[in-house]
């Protein structure tokens, strides 16, 4: 099966701060960030699964990104 789109996730200080729909490029973030940059998104992008396949999940705003995998923030516990 031949991929046609992937998505983008946009790092600033190990957050992600924006998710975007890519043409596939290889699961290769070089590749993710060139494209990104080349069309005036500045910043590092690395790819993101969707179905959460790969990275420990599908990068969602607010996440932390440690270089190798997305995980969730912490819920904080609601006052009683």
């Amino acid at each position: 099966m031949a991929y046609v789109n992937a998505h983008a996730a946009l790092i600033e200080d190990g957050i992600v701060r924006n998710v975007i729909v890519i043409p596939y490029m290889d699961d290769d973030d070089a590749k993710v960030t060139a494209y990104c940059n080349s069309i005036g998104l500045a910043g590092t992008w690395v790819d993101t699964s969707y179905i959460g396949s790969r990275r420990g999940k599908y990068a969602g705003l607010g996440d932390s990104w440690d270089g190798e995998n997305f995980t969730s923030p912490i819920a904080a516990e609601p006052e009683l």
